[in-house]
């Protein structure tokens, strides 16, 4: 299996979230499914993880290569032809950088070339993998399409998810949302959960439900 992941950046406040990247890679790599990684090109205001504060601007791609320790590909570079699945980890980068989901709510935009790899793998056939906060990305690319995902238990996120179209299903931290009809598996990682192993177990659950369903 080779699988795609799309990050945005470095770092839970502005970029991909660490813990939940890492577990879902390590719930790949101990499959031996194959992952590549991916990110957009483009700075992004920087947000202190120390006092919350925004600090300047850093370049999305150079900081989501710090998590693919150097091994990442412009978003451009991605064809659907050559994965078998499409993934995005969580943290606010989702919300800040793939998409406005953060400053516009439910007038969020996504990405064009992040929309394009959703859809491309959508319209393909082949499974959906987001964890935490990036299933917003999802609701607002696929919620016309009456995707069911999670976002944890009901919050402002799920609102504005089941606006754009959207169905909310609520999870635990360690379960996960299987959309069969559409090939969508979301999982609330950090969006509900306290402790890094509550987060690999949710990835460790969504990927092995994904394994079944792919036989």
């Amino acid at each position: 299996m080779k699988v795609a992941l799309i990050l945005s950046g470095c770092g839970n406040r502005d970029g991909s979230e660490l813990q939940e990247t890492l577990s879902l890679m390590l719930a790949l790599d101990r499959r031996n499914w194959h992952y590549q990684c991916f990110a957009p090109q483009g700075s992004f205001r920087v947000v202190s993880h120390v006092d919350g504060k925004e600090e300047g601007q850093r370049d999305i791609f150079e900081e989501a290569a710090r998590i693919a320790r150097g091994n990442i590909l412009p978003i451009e570079q991605f064809n659907v032809s050559d994965y078998d699945v499409l993934a995005l980890p969580g943290g606010m980068g989702a919300a800040r950088n793939l998409s406005t989901f953060a400053f516009d709510g439910a007038n969020m935009t996504v990405r064009p070339d992040v929309e394009r790899a959703i859809l491309d793998t959508y319209h393909a056939h082949k499974p959906i993998m987001a964890m935490c906060i990036a299933p917003m990305v999802l609701a607002k690319v696929l919620g016309p399409f009456g995707v069911t995902l999670t976002l944890g238990q009901p919050c402002q996120a799920s609102q504005v998810a089941e606006q754009l179209g959207a169905k909310h299903h609520c999870c635990q931290p360690t379960e996960y949302c299987a959309d069969r009809q559409h090939r969508v598996y979301t999982t609330p990682a950090y969006m509900v959960g306290t402790r890094i192993s509550e987060i690999f177990a949710g990835a460790e659950n969504m990927v092995a439900a994904l394994e079944a369903d792919l036989g």
